[in-house]
């Protein structure tokens, strides 16, 4: 059994997994780009267990990806927007969305679609070179370490 912690691990990938790695967390932070906000627009969205629900806000916010405000006094109520550092995560959202749907379509097409508020075109991610600008293929990227 894996450990639920990526402790010891000297990668920014498991460093990202202690925030995200949760699979409700990273489907919170879905649903929150989708325009969910409010605890009960949460539970809409997606079928996950209250205490579970209230836990992993609880989590998002304490780590900086969410922010708890409230939106009414009597009785006391909550919404939960995205930080900047949230937002952030509307890359890795559309990238394991394109992911699901080259690699895992369903017969309707994709559920859902990320497209450019401007100009309503398809948003794509895609990696490219720091250095020179081009966009690149998975093949010619390698991962290596740092130091």
């Amino acid at each position: 059994m894996l450990p639920r912690t990526y402790e010891g691990q000297d990668c920014s990938l498991a460093r990202s997994l202690e925030v995200i790695g949760e699979r409700w967390n990273l489907l919170i932070v879905r649903s929150a780009l989708l325009g969910a906000g409010r605890y009960d627009e949460f539970l809409r969205q997606m079928p996950i267990p209250r205490n579970v629900l209230a836990d992993r806000l609880g989590r998002l916010v304490e780590l900086g990806v969410m922010r708890r405000v409230v939106y009414q006094e009597k009785p006391v109520r909550h919404e939960y927007p995205l930080t900047p550092m949230g937002r952030e995560l509307t890359v890795a959202v559309v990238a394991l969305m394109q992911w699901g749907d080259r690699n895992l379509p369903v017969e309707l097409g994709p559920p859902r679609q990320a497209r450019h508020i401007g100009c309503d075109g398809a948003v794509q991610v895609r990696l490219g070179c720091a250095s020179c600008g081009r966009d690149l293929h998975e093949d010619e990227v390698e991962v290596r370490r740092a130091r």
